[in-house]
């Protein structure tokens, strides 16, 4: 079976993506996904996304991670979907589409993707440190060498708590707060089980995160990243935020076609 895909990049976090609505891709193949994902005997990337028919939005965001089991929400990949949609021709620049996690909104503006995400009613504290779900668990920790930081030796330690079983683990995210309005992220992600260039739901969390422990009152922030820059804006109402949305740029970076 010959299937045709593309590899996009929102800040260095990169997927394959597959139309999938013309096809039947055999999304049970943990083994196949795992193996399309390797970066040394496949396509290479932090994930697989394919790009479902939907009666009720314009698409559906089927995400798997490199590890070849289903993944839950992913901004960059989301971003990435929203692209590879409209340059499939199934939307134009703006459109609804289904993810893991329930409908989002996203919205193309030149080499920018605009992506809504849920509203966050919950903020969990652990000491200094934070627990927040944005389609995605997250916990975050302020650090004051972020480049010099062992995020893969701490990630992990945090990463596998046993605290955290019932959510799956959780992804790890390492801040420096550079100024009231700018930090930078790195983060430990799960299903990659390493660090990776960027991640957009963690960047959001992170957002969330330095307005909630009072580390900024604006409510849009530049997040810097190995990958790049990503944006968040945000609403914040008592204890709850709304009005969510990440942005950033997506590229094509390469297609082709690969027997499977």
């Amino acid at each position: 079976m010959k299937i045709k895909f593309q590899k996009y990049q929102g800040t260095g976090n990169d997927f394959i993506l597959i139309n999938n609505n013309t096809l039947s891709f055999p999304d049970k193949n943990k083994d196949l996904i795992k193996g399309l994902c390797d970066r040394k005997f496949g396509i290479g990337s932090d994930g697989l996304i394919l790009i479902n028919p939907s009666t009720k939005t314009d698409f559906e965001m089927l995400y798997f991670n490199s590890d070849g089991n289903l993944g839950s929400m992913c901004g960059n990949g989301a971003r990435c979907s929203v692209k590879f949609a409209h340059n499939q021709k199934i939307i134009n620049s703006n459109t609804i589409f289904n993810a893991y996690d329930g409908k989002h909104s996203g919205e193309i503006i030149d080499n920018n993707v605009f992506l809504s995400i849920k509203n966050v009613n919950n903020i969990k504290s652990y000491g200094k440190d934070l627990f927040i779900d944005t389609g995605s668990p997250h916990y975050i920790k302020i650090v004051d060498d972020l480049e010099n930081y062992d995020v893969c030796k701490q990630g992990k330690r945090i990463r596998y708590n046993s605290r955290f079983d019932k959510n799956g683990g959780v992804n790890v995210n390492f801040v420096q707060v550079i100024s009231n309005s700018e930090f930078s992220v790195r983060t430990f992600e799960r299903g990659v089980e390493n660090e990776t260039l960027s991640c957009g739901t963690g960047v959001t969390a992170v957002a969330l995160g330095m307005y909630y422990l009072k580390q900024t009152f604006f409510t849009r922030l530049k997040i810097n990243t190995k990958g790049g820059i990503l944006n968040v804006e945000f609403i914040p109402k008592k204890s709850r935020f709304e009005n969510i949305f990440l942005s950033g740029e997506v590229e094509m970076v390469f297609k082709g076609q690969i027997d499977i």
